[in-house]
């Protein structure tokens, strides 16, 4: 699952040309301005195409935009032009613009250049220097060859006021350099969101989530993957099942849930399931490894596993460990299934601490390190003492470089959430989960969110 360094450093190479287009610098669009060399689009790095300046005070002038775009004031460039109405059905065409929103709940948005969605997104909540602006493309953003001191950018020929170095996507606020995908929508600049759940927050004396606490807790964080234990609602017919499924996230989602077992492991996908199975856990007789794989958009799949490992003890949980990761390493070398494909194993584990060897022993497969999730207090135990981490969500490196804030409402959580709604604050962002919720009857554990951003190329 982890790309040799100089695999890596090509990949990242890759991402860096997909971004910045073709070796020699982009044409200039035509736009407002006068010289390449006095500060036109073109050579402040926008490329947003051939708009047209616009009067939105003019109700003549805003009717020349046509019915297709709209006048729109802009800060890069500045002034005001018509911009294209862009939506999920109706992508930008002007180059190196994209659809920007102004929130992920909308589905209509204006094709602008990446620097004036990424200032608007910037102008917001939740994305004041948070990690991940440094996190996931710190190798880009922080000293690379490209951003600090290479030729391009220091005292070349290339470096005297010409087309690359003043303002290019390279050098100043691309999607890579400037924090576009912390911006949380779920198509951001190329980039889907991925919000996976770890969730065994069952209630009541029968290990069900018919009590309704933890499917409320659900729907208040809206995970795109759960990964989900005692996977009981019901009679658990399918029919029942798929009703818990319908109306806790929606009728499109797809679920797996291991046959056969009194307390089954599960995985319910915003994504389409396309392959699913179970592997067998050696120690205990009511559960086994759910798996699943995950269509998310671009080249690589996503592989989840849901995970119930034992309360017993250390050794026993090791055992389990060591066994899905012989199962996991057996998986992915099979031809057909490429080793570049996103793993993420997560559930109840039953940890007391994270140094326990189980943890090591998953450090073969994904990466354990921190800093990890936490409430609104900033405390990262799950269990209901909230003293242990029994709960996890832990990813393999290639999916690891694209962790991102998890943003709910105003609020932001650098490094995931634990979610208990005891000491969330407001409960409205988290509705309809209940302040009560993470108090109900047997409720032993607290969920976990963790957010990525993948790029869809």
């Amino acid at each position: 699952m982890r790309l040799p360094p100089f695999l890596r450093a090509f990949v990242a190479l890759g991402v860096l040309v997909l971004a910045c287009g073709p070796d020699e610098s982009p044409t200039p669009p035509p736009g407002p301005g006068t010289s390449a060399d006095a500060g036109s689009q073109g050579d402040a790095g926008t490329d947003a195409g051939a708009w047209t300046s616009c009067d939105p005070a003019s109700a003549l002038d805003a009717g020349t935009c046509g019915t297709s775009a709209s006048c729109v004031s802009t800060e890069i460039p500045k002034g005001d032009f018509c911009a294209d109405i862009c939506s999920d059905l109706t992508p930008c065409k002007q180059p190196n613009t994209f659809c920007c929103v102004a929130h992920p709940n909308q589905d209509v948005g204006y094709c602008l250049s990446v620097e004036e969605c990424q200032r608007r997104a910037d102008a917001g909540t939740g994305d004041a220097g948070p990690s991940p602006d440094a996190g996931p493309f710190d190798s880009v953003d922080a000293g690379s060859t490209v951003d600090a001191g290479s030729e391009v950018d220091a005292g070349s020929s290339i470096d005297a006021g010409s087309e690359a170095d003043a303002g290019s996507e390279v050098d100043a606020g691309s999607p890579v350099d400037a924090g576009t995908p912390d911006a949380g929508s779920d198509s951001d600049a190329g980039y889907t969101q991925l919000r996976i759940m770890a969730a065994n927050i069952t209630s009541g004396n029968l290990q069900s989530y018919d009590p309704g606490h933890g499917l409320r807790l659900m729907q208040g964080v809206k995970p795109d993957v759960v990964l989900i234990q005692e996977f009981n609602y019901k009679s658990n017919s399918v029919a029942d099942i798929r009703d818990m499924v319908d109306t806790t996230f929606g009728t499109d989602f797809s679920y797996y849930r291991e046959g056969g077992a009194q307390i089954p492991n599960g995985i319910i996908s915003r994504f389409p399931i396309i392959e699913s199975g179970e592997w067998k856990d050696p120690k205990v007789s009511n559960r086994d490894f759910a798996w699943a794989r995950i269509d998310i958009p671009g080249p690589h799949d996503l592989w989840a596993v849901s995970v119930h490992l034992l309360t017993s003890n250390g050794t026993d949980r090791n055992a389990e460990a060591g066994s899905l990761v012989t199962f996991i390493k057996g998986k992915f070398s099979q031809d057909g299934v490429p080793a570049s494909d996103y793993l993420t194993i997560g559930g109840d584990f039953n940890t007391d601490t994270r140094s326990e060897s189980c943890l090591t022993t998953f450090k073969q497969v994904v990466t354990t390190v921190g800093p990890h999730p936490v409430d609104k207090n900033g405390k990262d135990g799950t269990n209901a003492g909230r003293t242990k981490p029994y709960d996890h969500v832990l990813v393999d490196d290639d999916l690891y470089q694209y962790r991102v804030p998890t943003v709910i409402g105003a609020s932001s959580f650098a490094n995931g959430l634990v979610l208990d709604s005891r000491v969330y604050t407001p409960i409205s962002e988290i509705s309809p989960a209940q302040s009560s919720d993470s108090s109900a009857s047997n409720m032993q554990h607290m969920g976990v969110v963790k957010t990525f951003l993948t790029p869809n190329f």
